[in-house]
Order: structure tokens, then sequence, then C-alpha cells
């Protein structure tokens, strides 16, 4: 009886993957936009895609990262998915006319240059995970400060927007790479060890 009641550890699905995945469709869609691929009516999909799939997904992914105890994936997915959360409420009041246009590109450009000092940081923790999240944080470090910017004024968004796509790639290739990698139990799509 005592051995029936015992509670058994179950091993659990990596979550890092879909947190890339969710980051990298979201980042895809808003920097297509912004290297002017799509026409700027792609808010109407960015908006709900960036509220679940971006931002309540990340967060999820956050908390089972906590779980497993890595404060990288914890930090990194929890925050994302905020920020993705925080962008598209502020697209959100910018449509319904709740901030006119210049208050709403200053808005964006304060949210943007906070979250570019937070991928500064964490930028630097890649150095000590693999190559294909330190290009993933790269380009998104750099299309984080073209895209402050922009939103300031000082240049136009189509430079921040193709380093924004290079770094949904990365996302997208990192994701590709845990999930395809453990299923075929070898190195498909190697991610290059820093350490």
């Amino acid at each position: 009886m005592a051995e029936a009641m015992e509670i058994r550890e179950t091993s659990l699905g990596d979550p890092g993957p879909l947190g890339l995945a969710a980051f990298a469709a979201t980042t895809f869609l808003l920097c297509a936009a912004n290297a002017g691929i799509m026409d700027a009516s792609v808010k109407t999909v960015f908006v709900p895609v960036a509220l679940i799939y971006g931002g309540l997904v990340q967060i999820l992914v956050g908390m089972k990262e906590m779980k497993k105890n890595n404060t990288f994936g914890l930090v990194a997915f929890t925050t994302y998915g905020a920020f993705w959360i925080a962008l598209a409420t502020l697209v959100l009041f910018e449509v319904t006319g709740v901030l006119e246009h210049p208050a709403a590109g200053h808005a964006h450009a304060w949210l943007l240059l906070a979250f570019t000092i937070f991928t500064f940081y964490m930028w630097i923790g890649t150095f000590k995970l693999n190559n294909a999240l330190l290009f993933t944080f790269t380009t998104l470090e750099i299309a984080f400060i073209l895209l402050t910017l922009s939103n300031f004024g000082i240049m136009g968004h189509e430079l921040g927007g193709y380093f924004g796509l290079a770094a949904a790639a990365g996302a997208w290739y990192t994701s590709a790479a845990g999930v395809l990698n453990p299923l075929f139990g070898r190195t498909v799509l190697p991610v290059g060890p820093r350490k």
C-alpha cells in the first residue's frame, strides 16, 4: 500500500522549443511588417498571436523552466511573453484611438528601449549556452536597437525588421533542434555548444 502511494517523478518534455517557436512566430509576424514584406494590416493577425502564442504560451513555458531550475529560460521566456502582451496592448490602444499616433510612437520607443537593455544582458548569457542562441540573441539585440531608433524617429523600420526576421529564423532553428535532435537520438541540427 505504501508503495502504491509513493509519488513518482515523471519525465516531462523540454518546454524550451515551444517557447522558442512562440517567440519566432510572433517576431516573424511583426518584423515582416516592419521590413515592409507584409502589409501593415498584419496588426489584425499580430495582436491575437502576440497575446496568446507569443505572450501567454511563453509565460507558461517560463514557469515550466522554473520547475527545471533553469533561471535563464525562466527569465527569458517569461519576460518576452510579457513583452508581447504589452506590445499587443499598445497596438490595441493605438488602433482603438486610446493613444493617438505620436503618443503611440513614443510609447513603442520607450518599451523597445527597456527591452533593448534587457536583451543586452541576456545576450551576454548566451555566450555560455550555444551558438544557435547566441545568433538569435545577437540579431534580436540589433533588431531592438534599430527598432528603438526607428520609433524615436531617427530612422526607418525596415532594417530593424530584417534583423528581427533573422532573430525569428534563429529561434525557429533552435526550436527545431530541440525537437528533432532528441527525437532522432542524434544531432540533426547542430546548435554548437559554447562551453
